[in-house]
């Protein structure tokens, strides 16, 4: 699983947060504000905070719509990182499916085996239960 880890961190450029809160002092903030500061572009998901600007980009209210937003500007998304619920994942999964992502991401507390099993038929890498920040972290301690 490392080395599936370490891939999926090494190859993605392009990151959808699906759960970004604007609140600086929830999970999903300083975590999707970290993988910002180690390069990588954040594209905040929220329908709650559709059309305003998180961490300095356009927050959608959906993988979908954020995809075709990107699709002319030739950014693909590449991980859909959630911070969600363990039942919304598989809307999710269908979502991250449909717009070609090549991982789904589940943080620390958040898994649904069906749903990882529709995304890996898909052809997707799945990561369930896990923080992606405190995996960036694990695989750089060396750097």
């Amino acid at each position: 699983m490392e080395s599936v880890i370490a891939r999926v961190l090494r190859t993605s450029k392009t990151i959808a947060v699906v759960g970004l809160s604007p609140k600086p002092e929830r999970p999903s903030h300083e975590v999707a504000h970290y993988l910002q500061a180690q390069g990588y572009r954040i594209v905040p998901i929220n329908p709650g905070v559709h059309g305003k600007l998180l961490l300095g980009e356009m927050c959608f209210a959906s993988l979908r719509e954020a995809a075709a937003a990107l699709a002319p500007r030739g950014i693909q998304i590449d991980l859909v990182d959630c911070f969600r619920q363990s039942e919304e994942i598989p809307a999710i999964a269908q979502d991250a499916i449909a717009i070609g992502a090549r991982a789904l991401w589940m943080q620390k507390g958040v898994r649904n085996d069906e749903a990882a099993r529709q995304a890996e038929a898909a052809g997707l890498v799945v990561v369930q239960d896990l923080c992606t920040k405190i995996e960036h972290r694990r695989l750089h301690a060396n750097d």
